[in-house]
Parts: C-alpha cells; sequence; structure tokens
C-alpha cells in the first residue's frame, strides 16, 4: 500500500486542538526541573536586593533542589511504575493476527539538525524507529504507519515524517510497507490524523509502537479516539530497581522530565475530558 498523508482542510487544527498544543508546550517548561532552579535562583537575585537573608534562603533552596535531581532513584521510582504498565513483547512473538504497527514520532533529532546533515539523526528515543524496522523485518507482512509532523515551536525544515522516510529507505524497508502522517504535534492528534489517512481502518488490530514511559498516555488517547490498538512497548529507561549511589544531575533532570512530562500530559487530558 502506497504511503500518503491526509490533506489539511481549513479550520482542520480546531480551537481545541491549538489550545491543548499551547498547554502542552507550557506544561513542558514546567516539567524541567532545571527551570525549578533557575526560578529560586531569580527569586534569590530579586528578594536578596532588599531582604538579604530571604535572598540566601531561595539560594540555598535551589542548591539543594539541584543537588536532589542528580538521585536517579527517585524519578526512576515513577519512571518504572509508567514503563512497568504494559508488558515488554518479548523477541520473536508471534504477531500475525495484528493489522500494522503504528509508529509514534519522537526518535528523531528536529529539522533544524537534521537538515544539516545527509544521514538520518536518532536521538535517544530512537529506538521507537529501529524497532520498527526489527518488526517488519521479522514479519514483512504488517503494514507500518509512521505518525509525526513537527512538534517544536517555530520549526523549519521538512516533518518528522519525511525526515522518517529517510531513514527507512536506508535501512531498505520498502514503500509499499509504509504509510505516513506528517501534520500531527502531539499524541492526541497522532491518533486523530492517523485513522483519518485513506484506507486506514482503526478497528483492525494495530500494535503501537513507542517509549514504554510514553505507552500509558499514548494508550488511553488511541483507545479514547476508539482505535483497536495493543501495546509494543521500547525505549526502557528503567530496570527493576535503581542503586540509591546512582548519581547524575544530568541523567536525574532527563528522567526527572519524563516522569513529570507524563504525569502532568495525564492529568491535562483527563481534565480537559479526553481521557
Amino acid at each position: 500500500m502506497a504511503s500518503d498523508k491526509i490533506t489539511l482542510k481549513p479550520g482542520h487544527f480546531s480551537d481545541y486542538s491549538i489550545s491543548m498544543h499551547l498547554l502542552i508546550k507550557i506544561l513542558d517548561q514546567l516539567a524541567q526541573p532545571l527551570n525549578w532552579v533557575a526560578g529560586l535562583l531569580l527569586l534569590g537575585l530579586l528578594r536578596g536586593r532588599t531582604r538579604p537573608a530571604a535572598g540566601q534562603v531561595f539560594a540555598g533552596a535551589a542548591l539543594a533542589l539541584l543537588l536532589g535531581i542528580g538521585v536517579q532513584a527517585l524519578p526512576d521510582i515513577g519512571l518504572h511504575w509508567l514503563e512497568s504498565r504494559y508488558a515488554e513483547i518479548p523477541p520473536h512473538a508471534d504477531l500475525h493476527g495484528y493489522h500494522g504497527v503504528v509508529v509514534l514520532g519522537g526518535g528523531m533529532e528536529p529539522a533544524y539538525i537534521a537538515a544539516a546533515h545527509t544521514q538520518p539523526v536518532l536521538n535517544d528515543a530512537g529506538e521507537r524507529m529501529s524497532a520498527a524496522v526489527a518488526l517488519w523485518r521479522e514479519q514483512p507482512a504488517l503494514q507500518l504507519l509512521f505518525t509525526g509532523g513537527e512538534g517544536q515551536n517555530f520549526a523549519q525544515g521538512p516533518s518528522e515524517a519525511a525526515r522518517a522516510r529517510i531513514f527507512f529507505d536506508s535501512q531498505g524497508v520498502p514503500a509499499a510497507a509504509l504509510r505516513y502522517e506528517d501534520q500531527s504535534r502531539n499524541t492526541y492528534e497522532n491518533a486523530r490524523f492517523s485513522a483519518q489517512l485513506s484506507g486506514v481502518d482503526k478497528q483492525q488490530p494495530w500494535l503501537l509502537l513507542t517509549s514504554a514511559w510514553h505507552m500509558p498516555r499514548a494508550m488511553a488517547i488511541f483507545q479514547h479516539a476508539g482505535w483497536n490498538v495493543a501495546a509494543y512497548p521500547v525505549d526502557f529507561r528503567t530496570g527493576l530497581a535503581t542503586h540509591w549511589h546512582e548519581y547524575s544531575i544530568r541523567i536525574g533532570a532527563e528522567h526527572w522530565y519524563l516522569l513529570l512530562h507524563e504525569l502532568l500530559g495525564i492529568l491535562s487530558y483527563r481534565l480537559s475530558g479526553r481521557l
């Protein structure tokens, strides 16, 4: 089946869709713990002009928060809970009953990076891409449906779907095995716009392939949109337990971000009545 894309009509991006996209961007900033550190430091500077003692309190709180972020075991408790909500599918599992695989975007670097290179550029969620190729090679009858436009603000350059096409071509996956949706900016739009592709039947049994920590929210959104999907989680970030001596501010900040981003995303969708 040939790859294609939906054609947007006037008003395609509803007021809800636009407001949800803006809300997601705001929550994305709130989910970054280093922004909290910066905020406390800013408060310390502002308050320190008139009340030095208060400024020192804020500065001390910023330092304590920064050091606490590096304790990886803390965010990993929540991340492991998210990742364990759906069972991992073992290699060589029998998937012959499925029509295809919906591959969520998010595994490739932004367009401004990709535009400077001729090779496909994957990010740290690149298993979303490599696992899709492995699935197709194992069971070539599966239809791959990649969904992803560009979630970056003020993005310029090819959509993620266009960049994904280059990756799949480089891996030898034939065009007939792939469909592309290139307008979505978030998971809600992934589910909605993919269902609008001509010839796509969301009532057929599909595998939903995305990062394990993102799977609970993705499954809820796709099922709410009427998709008949089963989880195929990849890109795990935690094991059974993280030792308390594992310490890295960089990794801790990343894991806190993933955890808070998902929890805030789930909360926002539920408050909006979309879950």
